[in-house]
């Protein structure tokens, strides 16, 4: 049981308290609470209820993992980080969501089908997968800015696979010419925002310039972040904005640092699990337009019936898409109301069932090799593991025993993933731009290692 410290514990585990630090004694970790006090207090705000005299401390009711004095729990409500917020004018309830129409499937695992559905599943998925390309090259890239940070050997292995991938994903932004200034970078899934923080160097390092007007970087995470790197921008004169949202209800088109210069978008992402990468694609591509495609003419209206011109038309909108780049991973956390490929997957005769199942199939591509593949590194830093790549592992329900070999199971796995891409891809076409995928890093390194880019299709290429 922890408790306040007693002269017995203190002497038997370390002297005192440090100076300014809670006198609340952790059993459990045998030492010292290390938060700070206030002036003339001996115990932190967690710990205050040691003290004589002080109010019961009960869990804040709007998140129960912190604790409120009591008697201030009024006051406390009021100010509380957890309280609801107004909603900021980006908010836009589902926008990025896709359809919601069509039936809710009861959620079906591996295990609990026969061998003769999973049969019947495979037949499917080799049928789709026929005349598609699902071989994808090696395309290990690096940028220069990076080359120094990768030599340093205080950084350990687990920072050293995260900056080969942020190498890489700079090496292809640079071979699709979207690595250059004149643009707004949007990380999506920013975690930490490292690959924002890379981009900005490259372009600070190339071109010595005293204004940075002409470069912006917006940061996209749902969640409250630990151990960001925006900081390191604050006096740089760069435009270096985080947007705490869910990418489902963002809308780009009013976000106040991109209706400013509307200068071209690039979107870049490292690691956006499963529905995630679906959110983006849309985000990104529903409102902008690719750079040089204009809108179809519309019907003239009488006086009486004109509208309020869009955004975009008005000039307070963000400017056309350039491009993008990001990495995929964990598909078998992607969902069919959010997929933008659902057209790609209708055409082929399989619907909302079928693509539940190959999500689950998908996991079988990196399950056999996961544990192997993140050994902790006992010299890694704190921060050095990106928060960002943390990812949710696929159930264990959907690790089917007895059919099929490991090695087919793998292969199974990554068809599976190839054409739930491919459905990304033809999503892609649709809005003008001509997609890739590619292998920016290799299985040691991780085993997501798959990058989509996409740029705009030349005008002949475009589907009507």
């Amino acid at each position: 049981m922890q408790r306040p410290a007693s002269p017995a514990s203190v002497s038997s585990n370390m002297a005192a308290a440090r100076s300014g630090r809670c006198g609340f004694f952790v059993e459990k970790k045998k030492r010292f609470c290390k938060m700070i006090v206030a002036k003339g207090k001996v115990f932190c705000g967690e710990h205050a209820n040691m003290e004589e005299g002080s109010s019961r401390r009960i869990p804040c009711p709007l998140d129960p993992k912190h604790t409120v004095s009591e008697d201030k729990l009024d006051k406390h409500l009021k100010k509380c980080n957890s309280r609801e917020k107004a909603k900021p004018v980006y908010y836009v309830e589902n926008i990025n969501s896709g359809s919601t129409d069509g039936e809710t499937l009861e959620q079906v695992s591996l295990s609990e089908r026969s061998r003769a559905e999973l049969q019947s599943l495979l037949d499917k998925l080799k049928s789709a997968v026929t005349g598609l390309q699902c071989d994808v090259e090696d395309s290990v890239l690096s940028h220069p800015v990076l080359q120094e940070e990768l030599n340093d050997p205080k950084n350990g292995d687990s920072a050293h696979k995260h900056l080969k991938q942020q190498s890489s994903l700079l090496g292809h932004l640079e071979a699709l010419g979207l690595l250059g200034r004149g643009r707004c970078f949007v990380e999506f899934g920013a975690g930490r925002g490292k690959l924002s923080h890379w981009i900005h160097e490259a372009l600070k390092s190339r071109d010595q310039l005293q204004t940075c007007d002409d470069l912006q970087l917006l940061l996209v995470e749902r969640s409250s972040t630990r151990f960001k790197v925006d900081g390191k921008h604050q006096h740089a004169g760069v435009q270096f904005e985080r947007l705490q949202v869910d990418i489902q209800y963002l809308d780009l088109s009013k976000v106040q640092l991109l209706r400013q210069k509307r200068l071209p978008l690039v979107g870049v992402g490292k690691h956006l699990c499963g529905a995630a990468t679906d959110l983006a694609l849309r985000c990104l591509l529903k409102t902008p337009r690719p750079a040089g495609e204009a809108e179809p003419p519309r019907k003239r209206l009488k006086t009486s019936e004109q509208e309020e011109p869009p955004l975009a038309e008005s000039g307070l909108g963000p400017g056309p898409v350039l491009g993008l780049a990001v990495a995929l991973c964990c598909h078998h956390r992607c969902e069919w109301r959010h997929y933008v490929g659902q057209q790609f997957f209708l055409q082929r005769g399989l619907g909302a069932a079928e693509f539940s199942a190959f999500c689950r199939m998908s996991s079988w591509a990196t399950c056999g090799l996961r544990v192997a593949n993140q050994d902790h590194d006992p010299q890694a830093r704190p921060g050095d593991g990106d928060d960002e790549e943390e990812h949710e592992p696929a159930e264990e329900t959907d690790a089917v025993s007895g059919f099929l070999s490991a090695e087919e199971r793998e292969r199974v796995g990554r068809l599976c993933k190839r054409l739930i891409d491919s459905g990304r891809l033809h999503f892609l076409e649709t809005r003008g731009f001509r997609g890739k995928l590619a292998r920016y890093a290799n299985s040691q390194v991780t085993l997501e290692n798959v990058v989509l880019t996409a740029v705009p299709s030349p005008p002949s290429w475009r589907t009507n």
